[in-house]
């Protein structure tokens, strides 16, 4: 069985695949930033980018694939639009893993405020002596 199948039966496996290759990219990552702000043609989204219209396009391509943008296209026109529902799958998914980072982090916490209160208490008894 798979690792996400045992975390939340409502996670496809192949979908998060995509999405999380999708956000790899630090370019199509940049891409999704600029489209958060509103739709966008295709050569509005390459020109900030130092590569061809086709390279570009391709990484569209990507996160078409996985949902994370939507193409509409008016005769030669391609508008491109932001889609959150694939980030909010990733973030179900990354919920499972928050509880034990939270009660990690809260163990160390603890720990480290022990550790503090054992060594100011040492350093109490050792002036007491003196």
């Amino acid at each position: 069985m798979l690792a996400s199948a045992l975390i939340d039966e409502d996670v496809d496996d192949d979908r998060l695949d995509l999405v999380l290759r999708a956000i790899a990219d630090r370019t199509r990552r940049a891409l999704l930033a600029r489209l958060v702000q509103g739709p966008a043609r295709v050569t509005d989204l390459a020109a900030p980018f130092d590569m061809s219209l086709v390279a570009v396009s391709k990484h569209l391509k990507v996160l078409e694939r996985a949902r994370l943008i939507e193409r509409d296209i008016d005769g030669r026109v391609h508008r491109c639009s932001f889609q959150a529902e694939p980030l909010r799958e990733v973030e179900r998914w990354l919920d499972h893993y928050r509880a034990f980072w939270t009660d990690t982090l809260d163990a160390l916490a603890r720990h480290v405020e022990d550790g503090d209160d054992q060594t100011g208490n040492s350093d109490d008894s050792e002036e007491q002596v003196s």
